[in-house]
């Protein structure tokens, strides 16, 4: 159940969209260009990184659909629970682990960010390109967790087996009608 009386008692995110439609097809078109568009990152490897800092902000909502996206792209069942146990000994490829390590500080401790960290994603074989875009990628879902903590939006088991495999195939875009259609 929400905090706004206006929403409805399964709200999603498109609920909340309604709520300022202008904005919300600007927040919807953002989540396709940063999820979606061209980028050194896979699909799947941006929807691993919303997943993760939806789970490291607790956010149940975000969490629940992204890695069930994050499944259906691919990522193994059980991945996450090991991950947010212990991002060392999860399997992810060596590659990933520094990127993962970075998204984890910028999530928790931004300001303590250092070339350091930067220095061990490229080495890892990670172009500045790929970094900036996971840094989008986890700057998105640090807004999307904050917007539906914000607005009491929990989510639930059948909610997240229903969009995580529609994300994975449609993407976001899908959204921008059922939002804009709010002003209709």
């Amino acid at each position: 159940m929400s905090y706004f009386s206006s929403l409805p008692d399964e709200a999603a995110v498109p609920d909340i969209l309604k709520q300022k439609p202008e904005v919300g097809v600007k927040v919807i078109e953002l989540n396709e260009a940063i999820m979606r568009g061209p980028s050194p990152l896979s699909a799947e490897e941006r929807e691993l990184i919303a997943a993760y800092v939806s789970g490291l902000n607790a956010c149940n909502y975000c969490f629940g659909v992204h890695a069930e996206t994050a499944h259906a792209l691919g990522v193994s069942e059980g991945m996450f629970e090991k991950l947010l146990d212990d991002p060392s000994a999860a399997p992810v490829g060596d590659k990933m682990k520094p990127m993962l390590a970075y998204m984890k500080k910028l999530t928790e401790a931004p300001a303590t960010l250092s070339q350091k960290d930067a220095d061990a994603v490229f080495e890892a074989g990670w172009s500045e390109e790929a970094l900036h875009d996971a840094i989008l990628s986890a700057a998105l879902f640090n807004f999307m967790n904050r917007l539906l903590e914000g607005h009491g939006v929990k989510g639930s088991d059948a909610l997240f087996k229903s969009r995580g495999p529609m994300l994975a195939e449609h993407g976001y875009a899908g959204l921008i009608s059922v939002i804009a259609g709010a002003t209709e």
